[in-house]
């Protein structure tokens, strides 16, 4: 469907552009909703569109060469992603899904891509995304290289705690459409029975809660020295 004025107005990164360009660039553009699991872009295909998530999350897989699923990257409300695809113009490079409910915004790729390159803020803008993901993807060389799985899924919810839509009140860390256990797994190289024991655990000493559909951290320090191996 057409995009809302609203909509576009909840990108950040779009405040650099002028009314008039906004305009432009709204007229072509859609909004769509996604359901949980609802593919969004898959490996090797063309994008045709620059896309920002306004409300939900996403999460960027790929494929072993023996089938199996391993996650890349999680994405929060307000991000854009496929950024490598609409600046080089080669195929997308992995497979994103909704992992929740989900509402995005698809902008027309190359109109998008001119102004990205005219505008130096929005081009830093890109630029500090994909230096973040360069720096994402050393963090989670080195989370996998934990020794155990308990360490290597407090570690994740660490870095969940620092997207975007992440909140705090009273010490307490609030993370929206969290990823289920099977969605942890795959980025952490472990097993969902794995994680849903280590989830437990957590809950029982009060580290964690789940609260429908956020998962709360109640005691970020004691995570934290139980990422890193402390007793």
């Amino acid at each position: 469907m057409a995009i809302s004025p609203e909509a576009y107005k909840q990108i950040a990164q779009l405040n650099v552009f002028p009314e008039s360009a906004l305009a432009d660039l709204a007229a072509g553009a859609l909004e769509r909703n996604v359901v949980r699991r609802e593919l969004i872009l898959n490996k090797g295909d063309v994008l045709p569109f620059f896309p920002f998530l306004i409300e939900g999350r996403l999460q960027g897989i790929d494929f072993t060469l023996d089938g199996r699923e391993v996650g890349l990257y999680f994405v929060g409300p307000g991000e854009f992603f496929g950024e490598l695809a609409v600046i080089d113009r080669l195929p997308v490079a992995e497979t994103v899904i909704a992992i929740a409910p989900s509402r995005l915004v698809l902008f027309p790729k190359e109109q998008t891509r001119a102004l990205m390159f005219s505008s130096p803020e929005m081009s830093e803008a890109v630029t500090r995304r994909l230096a973040g993901r360069l720096r994402a993807v050393a963090g989670q060389r080195l989370l996998l290289a934990l020794p155990s799985p308990m360490q290597r899924m407090c570690a994740q919810l660490l870095e969940l705690a620092q997207d975007p839509g992440a909140t705090e009140q009273a010490g307490v860390v609030a993370i929206p459409s969290a990823p289920t256990h099977q969605e942890i797994a795959i980025m952490i190289n472990s097993s969902r029975e794995t994680i849903t024991r280590a989830f437990q655990q957590l809950q029982n000493q009060e580290v964690i809660r789940r609260d429908r559909s956020h998962l709360l951290i109640l005691d970020i320090e004691q995570l934290k020295q139980l990422a890193w191996g402390a007793n």
